[in-house]
């Protein structure tokens, strides 16, 4: 297959809605972008419409049943901070970058969601410190590449303040363009979060939110100016996102609900010791897992309980049985998983009320108590995510009414002059030269 681009620039700005669309292209820099450039605004994004199984879709072309990453973190009872996708080796199958590897291609990556010990040659993983004993940055060099994150925090990394926003995408942001103007590979991924956790803490409509689009409009006239500036010709840029989100006040914690109907034991300091059945929070929708996943008996036991409570207090929109997961795309592990309805979302808690009720000045993003969030349904109305493309192998002006998210790896592929023959989605020719 002929490769149609020398350099690809794929950009995620995480939360990017079909929303935003009409006012970042009024800024002057989407404005300038999108004046030779084709682009969907109304792309649906995977089930759960969470960042880590959204992104994984994107460089396989696959739904989360079949590429695994089923969530942002893992089933771990107990701890108040689970560990997160955070490594390929979660990914069944092949990626973009493993292809393009194979073909002699150099790929770098920055805090691009589970590319933790991958083959990336220059990667900066997203991964934290996660226990109390560990340092952030010996994290991330062991999970990536030494010299190249060694280089980009002794020049850049005075800018960070640990993860918090804006400062962490200010950091990646001067670590791209140090990239570009320094490495001259194939291929970059970089990952930007500050608008996604200006919604989590602040709101959709927030003040904040629509100044992490002015930050994200200059940032993107910023890579521009350096590609013209480095005289890198035959490059294409991509700009994503991966989902949008919703604002919510309330919380439904359901094993809150099995624990009281026994289904969940706890030992005398409220730690589970065991469960016949759990809920695993996707943030908007969750899954409810089985010990044993043969047992019909339970499962019909506990969507009873799930379907009669919510009678009482509709807080679900939908309880899909397995199924009905399945052709979602979801994770066919599961045993029912549950969509929340408009204003409420999941968490995992056990010795809380069932129903929380989000207090003004409450949020706090790194325990969950947030004002907006993402991973409902994608056909949600008003919850599509945004494409845009230009450059070497892209048409100017082609624009396509609606596509999915797994669409966008075998497009991608494509102008790698690689094919991922396994992929869920289709090739979006209309694009392309």
């Amino acid at each position: 297959m002929e490769r149609l681009t020398k350099h690809l620039y794929i950009i995620s700005f995480d939360g990017l809605s079909t929303l935003d669309f009409d006012y970042i292209s009024s800024l002057p820099n989407f404005k300038r972008f999108l004046s030779r450039a084709s682009y969907c605004k109304n792309v649906y994004s995977v089930y759960p419409s969470l960042t880590y199984p959204a992104h994984t879709s994107i460089v396989t072309g696959k739904y989360p049943k079949n590429h695994g990453i089923v969530n942002n973190t893992l089933l771990q009872p107990n701890r108040k901070s689970p560990d997160w996708y955070w490594s390929r080796k979660y990914i069944k199958g092949s990626t973009i970058y493993d292809l393009a590897i194979d073909r002699g291609m150099t790929v770098a990556a920055l805090l691009w969601p589970v590319t933790a010990n991958s083959r990336i040659q220059y990667n900066m993983p997203e991964v934290f410190a996660n226990r109390s004993w560990q340092n952030q940055a010996t994290v991330s060099m062991l999970n990536g590449s030494p010299l190249f994150q060694f280089q980009l925090n002794r020049k850049f990394g005075f800018i960070r303040n640990g993860i918090k926003e804006p400062e962490l995408d200010d950091f990646t942001h001067q670590s791209f363009l140090y990239t570009i103007k320094n490495k001259k590979t194939d291929i970059v991924f970089v990952h930007y979060s500050d608008l996604d956790s200006m919604r989590h803490c602040s709101g959709f409509y927030s003040k904040e939110a629509k100044d992490a689009l002015l930050r994200h409009d200059k940032r993107l006239g910023e890579i521009i100016d350096v590609l013209k500036e480095n005289d890198i010709k035959d490059s294409t840029v991509i700009i994503l996102g991966d989902h949008s989100s919703m604002d919510e006040d309330k919380i439904i914690d359901l094993n809150v609900l099995l624990k009281n109907k026994g289904y969940i034991d706890v030992d005398k300091k409220g730690k589970i010791k065991s469960y016949q059945a759990i809920a695993k929070n996707c943030d908007g929708c969750a899954y409810i897992y089985l010990k044993n996943r043969d047992d019909k008996l339970l499962a019909d036991e506990v969507y009873s309980l799930i379907y009669n409570f919510n009678r009482k207090i509709q807080c679900i929109e939908k309880i899909y049985r397995k199924d009905a997961v399945i052709r979602l795309g979801a994770d066919p592990n599961c045993t029912f998983m549950l969509e929340a309805k408009k204003g409420f979302y999941f968490l995992d808690d056990i010795d809380q009320d069932i129903i929380r009720h989000i207090k003004p000045g409450e949020e706090d993003r790194f325990h969950n108590i947030t004002r907006a969030t993402h991973g409902y349904l994608p056909y949600r109305k008003n919850y599509t995510t945004v494409f845009m493309a230009r450059g070497k192998g892209i048409k100017n002006g082609a624009v396509i009414d609606s596509m999915n998210l797994v669409d966008e790896g075998p497009t991608i592929a494509k102008l790698l002059g690689i094919e991922l023959k396994d992929a869920d989605g289709k090739i979006i020719n209309e694009i392309l030269e």
